[in-house]
């Protein structure tokens, strides 16, 4: 039976960013819908019975009677489906760093969450920024930098190969992006790594392509 992955504007939609690239990563075929969040028929609509056991949240993946409504849970079930190895380094140490990498994404970084909405469309100047974002910036860059010096040594990405952890924090690179953030080296390289990849290129080229737009992510943000 093929995988269904609903999913939200592809230009707003972190999470539904990870989900997307989670089902890309399995390899596995998967029909793709996308709901416009947040329009006039949102609150009716997230109620219909696809949606229903998330409460509206995206993305969701159903898989048969199966029915996962939360990003890294999607990755862990996928991963379970094909072979943990598709989406975890191999390596005991760094699969660990991986893992801890991932849930801490998953649970914090809230300011630069809040601060810095995902909009695949924009990109300011002269941002002002918070010092909980700043924070929040500095700890993934410090996050990232230790990855990459530990174990990045056999690829582009976080830990050489593309993993889990790069579809964690894919959302971020947009956000470093958009807003202007002025960034190491290191970092530099890693971001055109990710938003070279083929999956990114081809959700950043649906994400121009899509009419809807959500007036409180296209608020302008304060300039220094």
């Amino acid at each position: 039976m093929t995988l269904k992955l609903i999913i939200g504007n592809k230009a707003y939609s972190s999470w539904s960013m990870r989900g997307w690239l989670a089902c890309k990563q399995s390899g596995l075929h998967f029909e793709e819908m996308t709901v416009p969040l947040y329009d006039a028929g949102w609150d009716e609509r997230k109620r219909e019975e696809d949606l229903a056991p998330s409460s509206g949240k995206v993305p969701i993946l159903w898989d048969g009677d199966a029915v996962i409504w939360d990003s890294l849970a999607i990755i862990e079930y996928l991963a379970d489906k094909v072979g943990r190895e598709r989406f975890w380094p191999k390596d005991e140490v760094a699969r660990g760093m991986a893992r801890a990498m991932a849930a801490e994404m998953h649970s914090g970084f809230l300011p630069l969450r809040r601060e810095c909405p995902m909009n695949l469309r924009k990109i300011y100047e002269g941002v002002t920024i918070s010092e909980e974002t700043r924070n929040d910036a500095l700890r993934i860059l410090g996050l990232w930098a230790e990855a990459r010096a530990r174990f990045g040594k056999e690829g582009p990405y976080l830990f050489g190969t593309y993993s889990a952890a790069d579809i964690m924090y894919a959302p971020i690179v947009t956000r470093f992006v958009t807003y202007g953030f002025t960034l190491p080296g290191f970092a530099q390289s890693y971001i055109e790594a990710v938003l070279a990849h083929p999956w990114m290129e081809e959700w950043y080229q649906s994400a121009q392509n899509e009419e809807w737009v959500i007036e409180k992510f296209e608020n302008e943000p304060a300039k220094k």
